[in-house]
């Protein structure tokens, strides 16, 4: 009875090991997705990226609509047409023409800087180095920055004096992608974005290996 005692228990402990290891082995091939802020960081990257992709690809396909936009917008003839501001008025279609395309090379760079560190971040979220990801978000996300905050709502909303417009006035949402675009690089940059620094093993990158355990001792036989 003591010997089948000892064996019921040792079954047992071993059961309680397999149940206690369970848990981490199953997240092995995705290291990364215990850090929160890597996980979130990886996805509003996706996030910014498919809304500038997705308007390039508007501006693209439907080239002649936001093309009016601008040129409104730069020509100034729906402002309070304020002789103190007009001066600052682009009425030349060529000129308004190179700012337009100029507008949709940015954001096709944009969104394809920012799909790049999309790939790049599933690699690190697969255990690899979250450096070159986070590098990368960051240039996409400042052209996201510099596109929406200093050309639309700077030049735009204040040099062009959008803001007097009320059919040609696009200040809301280049805020709104502005507080995306800068929420996501805040995320990227948190400490905890780089994901867990562990040692791995080839098998099962992320997860340090254990030392071997010591030798079992062989149960008594009565």
């Amino acid at each position: 009875m003591a010997d089948g005692g000892r064996r019921t228990d040792t079954r047992r402990s071993g059961l309680k090991e397999s149940a206690d290891t369970a848990g981490p082995v199953r997240w092995t091939r995705w290291p990364g997705l215990v850090a929160g802020p890597a996980l979130g960081a990886a996805a509003l990257t996706a996030v910014v990226g498919l809304v500038v992709a997705l308007a390039a690809f508007g501006n693209l396909t439907d080239f002649g609509t936001n093309q009016q936009f601008v040129r409104h917008v730069l020509a100034m003839d729906t402002t309070f047409r304020d002789p103190d501001l007009m001066w600052r008025a682009v009425t030349s279609a060529r000129l308004q023409n190179a700012v337009y395309v100029g507008i949709i090379a940015w954001e096709v760079s944009a969104a394809a800087v920012l799909l790049r560190a999309v790939w790049l971040w599933c690699a690190a979220l697969r255990g690899g180095s979250a450096g070159q990801a986070r590098a990368a978000s960051s240039v996409g996300l400042v052209m996201v920055l510099l596109l929406f905050g200093l050309g639309f709502l700077a030049i735009g909303g204040e040099w062009f004096a959008m803001w007097q417009s009320e059919q040609w006035n696009g200040l809301d949402a280049a805020a709104r992608n502005t507080l995306l675009a800068a929420a996501a690089l805040v995320l990227v940059h948190l400490p905890s974005a780089a994901g867990p620094d562990r040692p791995g093993t080839p098998d099962r990158p992320g997860i340090p290996e254990e030392p071997a355990a010591a030798g079992q001792p062989g149960s008594a036989t009565g």
